[in-house]
């Protein structure tokens, strides 16, 4: 009868062949338990929000409802007031469009009571927030490092002003997570920005270029971001003409 060669006798082999095997294993073992731990940061962010959204009812500032649900139930049922900000054309339909989104798959579904059109602005709302509350840890991470993460985690979730305002359906509240998110992929704010891949910057604009679109003002914040990335890139004629005037 053939024995089985010894365990400890065959890793050896696989040593001796292939040096690289214990650290090609130690990596994997690494990448797969970080994998796992952002999916469970993502999942907590994610569960505090929407529990966010449904413990907080009260009123606070009158444009969560009149420049955002108001007008996206206009767009969605044909009826709703308009300020005179949309009378005059000087807002953005990009906000509001996603609640008429939302209500057009409530109607759909049968789901367009009262209960569910007052609460499910505000849980689509807590799912963007979470995104923006991973990124800040993310963004930390890779800053400072994962205890900095951890503590500013910490602070963001246990703010008690974000715990107010963050899932109100404000342009507000989605401006901030697009800047929590873009900030992220600009390379200029990482210790090492040669090391960013380029296509993360394109990501960068594309986010500020949406931000844009939802609050133009969100513009004297990456007015900032890009000067600074344009004095630390090396490829100053690539990043003008390539790619923020096209995604511009």
């Amino acid at each position: 009868m053939k024995r089985r060669p010894n365990a400890s006798i065959a890793a050896a082999q696989d040593r001796i062949e292939n040096p690289n095997f214990p650290k090609r294993e130690e990596k994997r073992s690494s990448d797969s338990g970080l994998f796992l731990s952002s999916k469970r940061v993502f999942a907590l962010c994610l569960a505090f929000r929407m529990a966010n959204s449904l413990l907080v009812q009260t009123y606070f500032n009158p444009d969560e409802h009149w420049q955002a649900l108001e007008i996206a139930h206009r767009i969605a049922f044909g009826y709703g007031h308009l300020t005179w900000e949309w009378k005059k054309g000087i807002r953005s339909y990009l906000h509001p469009m996603l609640f008429a989104l939302l209500y057009k798959l409530l109607q759909l579904f049968g789901l367009d009571t009262p209960w569910f059109m007052m609460k499910a602005p505000r849980l689509l709302q807590s799912i963007f927030s979470s995104v923006g509350d991973y990124y800040l840890y993310k963004l930390s991470n890779v800053t400072f490092g994962e205890h900095a993460a951890q503590l500013a985690l910490f602070s963001q979730l246990t703010n008690w002003f974000m715990f107010f305002c963050f899932t109100r359906t404000l342009s507000n509240s989605l401006e901030t997570v697009l800047t929590l998110v873009g900030l992220y992929y600009w390379p200029c704010l990482r210790v090492s920005s040669h090391k960013v891949p380029l296509a993360s910057r394109k990501w960068a604009l594309a986010i500020a270029a949406l931000a844009c679109a939802v609050r133009p003002t969100s513009a004297i914040t990456w007015l900032y971001v890009g000067l600074l990335e344009l004095f630390v890139t090396h490829d100053r004629l690539r990043f003008i003409f390539l790619e923020v005037a096209p995604i511009g």
